[in-house]
């Protein structure tokens, strides 16, 4: 057998290794991994020189945050210190949709917590592109705790406040209310939003995945809490008034009413109750007619107790004295096509008993021997035709035309309170002048220090000429004599007017009535409407005038004014003098 001899061959060379590969090919990649080493190290010179801001920026965006610090919002006060609003700690609880991961069970208490139902709160969960969604805002601390303890991830809260009034409804139309952001939307909250609201802060600060803080890194803005206000209101003074005139439309079956008290010498309101009204903590189902602040938005034709006024210009300008007669015989006058009309036929009668017995023939035949622009001077130097000014939203100027467009017969007729329009914080304000010896003073919702300058209106004799009459009307024989307090001496005017509906007037009436006590010396003016009663009895002295014998009683007595009258027992007849509508 013959040997086979083997041939040593190089591994290298060993044909199976050999690749027959253009060299361009090599050169190539080697161009590439090149290319790509370069690329690397400009964008790691991009991320690192250039973009070093912005991607400092983005890495804070996911670990810090700046978060609001709420500023306490202002107390409101009455004249006494007494807590009207104030702010309490509340929590607003909000998630993150992608990140909120919950059992149905937690679920099941969550909605249960915060009083939504299931489908609500599933349905604010759903759209997980949301990174941020409010699921109940101002939560009370207890309950807030209660969520916490359920420990599901991605809810979260933050601290905010929730506003209070304990006083509730009973002067609600006064405070107003705050929505869920804290801004004012109704009174005082309205009207003096920027003190009360202050100024919220901000810190920044560091938090895990989870978002709860790890570390407080700066305070950015410190928070300053809102102004306390001090208002002109008694609070005592204020449920008195509330719960009489609550009484007068329930038992008169009216439509609405309303009610302020004046400070006769500082202009200071002591009190402003409207009924409907509404409770400011629970407002879920408000009406229009529960919102009306009546007393300043609402105005309506004041009939008879503009009477004093026409007689006081008559009183000013000599056509007239107290002891002047005036024949009102047979209780009717007619102006042109028309005629107006008393009550009763009461023949002559001085103008003391015009007052009395509320004669609208012995006012118009005095108002149409004066120029009607004495008329409209003395309405404009009372306020009427101009919007109050008490820093407070919403008060009405009212409607008093210009004289040149009056006839005759206009003229009669606004004399004793007809083709006007006023509100009753106008009508109170306008008293001030009787009651002040012929000053008008300026009114305030706030508390004041002493007494404000007034501008007088007519000489301090005619103001206490017009004061006895209007103790007349208010006694024995005259229109209100329901409007009698134990111990003190009253001085007021009832007012009964027909109400327009479609420019026609209708079988509907507002009744009022405003007065002022002691009338020795006066401390308060009470001014009421009782728009629309329907239990049977319309006139102003017999609706309006036992509500303000009430409430001026109770504030007086609050007030510890002292009494100018004796104690006794009183005789009010149980109908009054009818008076002309």
């Amino acid at each position: 057998m013959a040997r086979t001899s083997r041939r040593n061959v190089p591994f290298a060379s060993n044909p199976l290794l050999r690749v027959k590969l253009p060299a361009y090919r090599s050169q190539l990649m080697m161009l590439l991994v090149a290319i790509a080493f370069v690329a690397l190290g400009a964008r790691a010179v991009w991320l690192q020189v250039f973009s070093q801001t912005f991607l400092q920026k983005q890495g804070e965006m996911r670990y810090a945050k700046t978060i609001e610090l709420p500023a306490s919002r202002g107390k409101i006060l009455d004249r006494n210190g007494v807590v009207l609003a104030s702010s309490l700690p509340a929590r607003a609880v909000w998630a993150v949709p992608e990140e909120v991961e919950a059992t149905p069970a937690q679920l099941a208490a969550l909605s249960k917590l915060l009083g939504l139902s299931e489908r609500e709160l599933r349905r604010k969960l759903a759209d997980e592109d949301r990174s941020f969604v409010y699921l109940k805002r101002q939560v009370d601390a207890e309950v807030a705790e209660r969520v916490a303890a359920l420990q599901i991830a991605g809810v979260h809260q933050q601290r905010e406040y929730k506003r209070y009034y304990p006083q509730g409804e009973t002067i609600a139309h006064v405070v107003g209310f705050t929505n869920v952001e804290d801004v004012g939307q109704e009174g005082i909250e309205l009207a003096r939003n920027p003190d009360l609201a202050g100024r919220s802060g901000s810190r920044r600060v560091i938090r895990d995945r989870l978002g709860r803080v790890i570390e407080d890194v700066e305070a950015v803005r410190e928070p300053h809490n809102g102004r306390d206000l001090a208002l002109s209101i008694d609070s005592k003074i204020q449920f008195l008034a509330f719960d009489a005139l609550r009484e007068a439309v329930r038992e008169n079956k009216a439509k609405a009413g309303a009610a302020v008290v004046l400070d006769v010498h500082t202009g200071e309101i002591l009190a402003l109750a409207n009924w409907p009204t509404y409770n400011p903590n629970q407002r879920g189902q408000l009406s229009g007619a529960q919102l009306r602040n009546r007393v300043i938005t609402d105005t309506f034709e004041p009939g008879s107790t503009m009477k004093p006024f026409t007689i006081a210009l008559a009183l000013e300008t000599g056509q007239v004295t107290p002891g002047t007669v005036i024949q009102t015989a047979p209780g009717r006058l007619t102006i042109g096509p028309n005629t107006i009309g008393d009550a009763h036929a009461y023949g002559p009668l001085t103008v003391e008993q015009i007052i009395q017995k509320s004669s609208n023939v012995g006012t118009a035949k005095i108002a149409l021997n004066m120029p009607a622009q004495k008329m409209w001077e003395m309405y404009t130097a009372l306020g009427l035709g101009q919007a109050p000014r008490i820093g407070f939203p919403g008060a009405v100027a009212g409607r008093v035309r210009p004289y040149r467009s009056w006839r005759p017969i206009e003229q009669a007729t606004m004399s004793y309170g007809y083709g006007l329009s006023v509100s009753l914080l106008q009508l109170a304000r306008a008293y001030t002048v009787f009651a002040n010896d012929g000053e008008l003073v300026p009114l305030s919702m706030f508390k004041v220090d002493g007494a404000p300058e007034g501008y007088r209106v007519i000489k301090t004799q005619t103001a206490r000429a017009v004061r006895h009459m209007l103790e007349m009307a208010a006694g024995p024989g005259g229109t209100a004599p329901q409007a009698q307090i134990s111990g003190y001496r009253v001085a007021g005017k009832t007012g009964t007017a027909h109400k327009r509906d479609g420019g026609r007037y209708v079988g509907k009436y507002v009744a009022s009535f405003v007065g002022f006590a002691p009338a020795s010396a006066p401390r308060v003016i009470v001014a009421v409407m009782i728009d629309e009663p329907s239990a049977g009895k319309y006139y102003g002295g017999l609706v309006s005038a036992p509500v303000f014998a009430r409430i001026a009683g109770d504030t007086l007595r609050t007030l510890r004014v002292p009494p100018d009258a004796p104690l006794a027992r009183l005789n009010v007849p149980a109908e009054p003098v009818k008076e002309s509508l």
